[in-house]
């Protein structure tokens, strides 16, 4: 048994927008599944190897765009925005806000040849058509549209190995990447004062764990790497000759809970020595890997991440991935052209983020019970996600102290385990005299605790 306190009225700060996801359901330009997204309230898509690898051949990346380099940025027909076009439509019809990566896809096959991953032969030039695809999409330019995107991302895992001829990210040094977002950040913010502009998805803060964590990125050199290069970025861009802007930083982990947690706050202590308090820290690629794809387990792990990073000095995350057909998309069967029950750890969060108030919530004393809770701001309507990381069943006490001049008036649940897939339970006591919840979590699973207050 377990138990925990929660005090509706104590709000702590706001739900942040956690569930973001990487890309969409794609089946090639099908969007049968897209509805999916709307109804989970996902915030955001990050659209990086969007469509597959070389991003389909056709969406997001610079070279799929603006597929000859040396036509001229400022006549429209140089972009192919065909595919793109319809994507960013598609998401906006979900209320799903683009989060945009300027670049190129990862190319895990660059040992044959690697082709959009080499720095622009022209800087500048890149900076203006980046500048030509934002006024696309946000200024109506070239047959466009006004959809205020507001984060875009400079390029993606730069960092991703120390040795060029390894890189299947940026075949180039450091240092031109370092130039390159110079350039084009200023560039970008002086002509787009009011959007988000950061970057560089770096591969993480693995580093900083023990020697068995950094095994998992493959060595430990490269993950002193992905450090040395975080650290070289921030003194290039806040030196006197250098200094460019940074709205937010993003970064990758596919590590656990405990871990993600630390590199969390490392981003941030880091951000905040170099001056850089007020941009934002985002987690926008994060996954514990394929291999619990479509089990309980994973969802579990999901929900408790969701929740867990609430907590964190994080502003904003995006799980990698969305899409159907791709090893680390954990969201959608690709057989059966549904969902799995991970899904719905993002349709349970966004409740709690509806309701846009975090509430005090104590620590419940057993490992892996993760629990969250959020109230409306006029405090009728409140919530609690819990999660069950754990194995095996867990007896959870929750007492409750309503909003003050209320009175708890109901609980309903929906369940997500074995056995329920987000819907409703009756598995639970609530004792309106003592105020306190009882409910025995199965192994691997989250409840949703609606409950109303007059």
């Amino acid at each position: 048994m377990t138990s925990f306190h929660v005090d509706f009225n104590n709000k702590i700060g706001k739900i942040k927008p956690m569930h973001g996801v990487g890309n969409a359901p794609l089946l090639g330009c099908n969007n049968m599944l897209f509805h999916y997204l709307g109804e989970a309230g996902i915030p955001y898509s990050r659209l990086h190897d969007t469509g597959g690898n070389y991003g389909g051949g056709c969406f997001v990346d610079i070279a799929n765009i603006f597929r000859d380099f040396n036509a001229d940025p400022a006549d429209p027909d140089s972009y192919d925005f065909a595919f793109t076009d319809w994507l960013i439509a598609e998401l906006e019809k979900q209320n799903v806000q683009p989060f945009y990566r300027l670049g190129a896809s990862i190319e895990c096959e660059h040992y044959i040849r690697a082709y959009n991953i080499y720095p622009p032969a022209d800087f500048q030039k890149w900076a203006e058509i980046c500048a030509g695809i934002i006024r696309h999409y946000n200024e109506g330019w070239a047959d466009g549209f006004h959809y205020g995107i507001q984060y875009w991302e400079i390029w993606n895992e730069p960092d991703n190995e120390p040795d060029i001829r390894d890189n299947p990210m940026w075949k180039g040094t450091k240092e031109e990447f370092f130039r390159l977002y110079e350039i084009t950040s200023n560039a970008l913010k002086s002509q787009f004062p009011h959007l988000k502009i950061g970057g560089y998805a770096s591969c993480g803060f693995y580093a900083i764990s023990d020697s068995a964590f950094s095994a998992n990125a493959n060595s430990s050199h490269r993950v002193e790497y992905f450090l040395e290069f975080f650290h070289d970025f921030l003194k290039y861009i806040t030196s006197p000759e250098h200094k460019s802007p940074l709205d937010f930083f993003s970064w990758h982990s596919y590590m656990t809970i405990e871990k993600n947690i630390s590199y969390a706050q490392y981003a941030r202590e880091v951000l905040d020595a170099y001056g850089f308090t007020k941009t934002e820290n985002i987690l926008n690629e994060w996954n514990m890997g394929p291999n619990l794809r479509g089990t309980i387990e994973d969802a579990s792990y999901i929900s408790g991440m969701l929740c867990a990073m609430q907590n964190t000095p994080i502003d904003k995350m995006m799980y990698y991935d969305a899409q159907v057909h791709a090893n680390y998309g954990g969201l959608f069967d690709p057989i059966h052209r549904t969902v799995f029950k991970s899904y719905y750890a993002f349709a349970a969060f966004n409740e709690l983020y509806l309701l846009q108030n975090q509430a005090a919530c104590t620590v419940p004393d057993e490992k892996d019970i993760i629990p969250l809770a959020a109230i409306s701001e006029e405090g009728e309507a409140a919530a609690i996600l819990v999660t069950n990381m754990n194995p095996v069943p867990v007896q959870v006490v929750c007492t409750l102290a309503p909003a003050s001049g209320r009175r708890i008036a109901g609980i309903t649940c929906l369940a997500t385990d074995t056995s329920h897939a987000f819907t409703e339970t009756k598995t639970f006591q609530f004792d309106a005299a003592q105020h306190r919840l009882i409910c025995d979590l199965p192994e691997h699973s989250f409840y949703l605790f609606r409950v109303r207050m007059k």
